[in-house]
């Protein structure tokens, strides 16, 4: 008799299959068990990494935010304290580019006679920062607040239209010069044409809608050759990159006042002068030159003749820009759709009297009581245009607009304040 240990088939019948299909279902649950454990560690890894990146975005947003050079209760209550109308049918303006030269006395102006300004600006580093912080120091001694923010900070411009109901927006933040554009091109696309879009966006998505007044330029008449320079003019020669961007910017301004219903009016400065100015214009790099014994580099265009431009003085410009807001008339738009046709204008702001840059250098040399070393050169091709004459029929006619500062009286108001602020006495040309 065999061993039943010898018998290699048991005497129950199916009892290998059984033992069989226990041995197989004995590895398929340790195998699930593995592998639902380690899914179950996936989906705990997933969502630790998802918590550990949802708590890094808020720390980053939190960081943003109180980092951020705005917001908060006492940032707001500065906000609707400058924007404090304090005169009978007066506007609320937020002013761009306050802290610059125009904006800043444009800002002085409304505040003075009773409107409610708010300023925003960059403080870029264009030109020395330290003239602009000056400016806003200013500012505050006539109870404006700055907001410091780019234009291009969309966050930011819906915040300030949710603290006040600005009536009108004086968009004066560019990015200005014309040989600079040589130098940083994606400046001028970036102030000058999507910082006016970011604007614009907010504007027409305000409610209340503003009525819009912006800065363009006489640049726009680029190669034009009929003088003086009329609204009516072709403007499709510009010969710089800054040119371009203000002709940009015009017709960007009609499509938004077309589709929209905004208000807008477009002002075309002819050459600002004047205390306060920007220390890249000529008038004030050659002030600085001559004080310090520097020579000063004067182009001549073609057939050396001199160039000449339609210098305006600060104040006439200030008027304008006053006269160009109290006119504009009501935006026709709400929630980002036009309910009916609203006001476009283009005005050219100029002083219609053209003088040479070797007439404007005798004038300071009077003025400074010192004598100019003059470098005499070829204007290059960098943009700059040989003259500018203003036709200011359109903007006397609508804006009640008269210049009456001539370059003689302007220049020397700027020599006094340029003297007095850098510290200088006039008699010697010597710094104290």
């Amino acid at each position: 008799m065999r061993d039943l240990e010898d018998d290699p088939f048991p005497s129950t019948p199916g009892k290998v299959k059984i033992e069989r299909a226990y041995a197989v279902n004995r590895q398929f649950n340790r195998c699930f068990a593995s592998t639902s454990t380690t899914f179950l560690w996936a989906l705990f890894l997933v969502a630790l990494i998802a918590s550990f990146l949802s708590f890094q975005s808020f720390v980053d947003t939190s960081s943003r935010y109180f980092t951020a050079s705005w917001g908060g209760i006492q940032w707001e209550k500065q906000v609707r304290t400058s924007a404090q109308i304090d005169r009978p049918g007066g506007i609320s303006v937020l002013v761009t580019g306050a802290a610059g030269f125009v904006g800043s006395h444009v800002a002085v102006n409304l505040k003075k006679r009773g409107d409610g300004v708010v300023g925003l600006d960059n403080f870029n580093s264009y030109y020395d920062p330290s003239l602009k912080k000056a400016r806003k120091a200013r500012l505050a001694n006539n109870g404006i607040f700055v907001v410091e923010g780019d234009v291009n900070d969309a966050r930011l411009l819906a915040k300030l239209f949710d603290v006040v109901a600005f009536t009108h927006v004086m968009h004066l933040a560019a990015q200005a010069g014309v040989r600079y554009a040589i130098e940083n091109p994606s400046s001028y696309v970036h102030s000058n044409i999507a910082a006016l879009v970011t604007l614009l966006e907010a504007c027409k998505s305000a409610n209340p809608q503003p009525a819009v007044v912006w800065a363009s330029s006489s640049s726009v008449y680029g190669l034009n050759e009929k003088v003086p320079f009329s609204e009516t003019d072709k403007t499709d020669r510009p010969a710089s990159l800054y040119a371009a961007t203000k002709k940009a910017g015009e017709e960007i301004t009609h499509a938004y006042n077309h589709i929209y219903g905004l208000s807008i009016t477009g002002l075309r400065f002819f050459t600002v002068y004047g205390p306060w100015g920007r220390p890249d214009m000529a008038y004030f790099s050659f002030t600085r030159n001559i004080l310090q014994g520097k020579p000063i580099t004067v182009y001549r265009g073609k057939d050396r003749v001199d160039l000449a431009r339609d210098f305006t003085y600060i104040d006439d410009i200030v008027k304008g820009c006053v006269a160009s807001l109290d006119t504009s008339g009501k935006s026709t738009g709400s929630g980002g759709k036009k309910r009916e046709p609203a006001p476009y204008r283009i005005y050219n702001l100029g002083n219609t009297q053209p003088v040479t840059v070797p007439t404007l250098v005798s004038i300071l040399e009077k003025h400074l009581k010192l004598k100019a070393k003059k470098n005499i050169v070829e204007m290059p091709g960098n943009g700059d245009v040989p003259f500018t004459h203003a036709n200011i029929s359109h903007a006397q006619k609508d804006l009640g607009y008269k210049p009456s500062t001539d370059l003689q009286t302007g220049l020397k108001k700027f020599v006094k304040w340029y003297v007095s602020y850098h510290g200088y006495q006039r008699e010697v040309g010597r710094k104290l």
